[in-house]
């Protein structure tokens, strides 16, 4: 549900398909339990680990802004 201050949505599943990059070599690679990656992925997460967000950028070298995204909140 969008809030009054918008919505961050982790769209990392997107980029990983995008650029053909499993999510097993992203676990496997970055040193992350695959159960966690899965809530990442599927953008099921309550809190984010910034380190955690760290790691997935350098191991598949990219900016934190291709994979979060913002949503403003829609006007009424």
């Amino acid at each position: 549900m969008e809030e009054e201050w918008g919505k961050i949505d982790l769209r990392l599943d997107e980029y990983l398909k995008t650029h053909n990059i499993s999510r097993s070599s992203l676990s496997r690679n970055g040193q992350i339990h695959y159960k966690q990656l899965l809530k990442y992925c599927n953008n099921d997460m309550q809190k984010v680990d910034l380190n955690l967000l760290a790691r997935i950028c350098k191991t598949i070298n990219c900016e934190i802004g291709e994979i979060i995204t913002y949503t403003p909140p829609k006007k009424h």
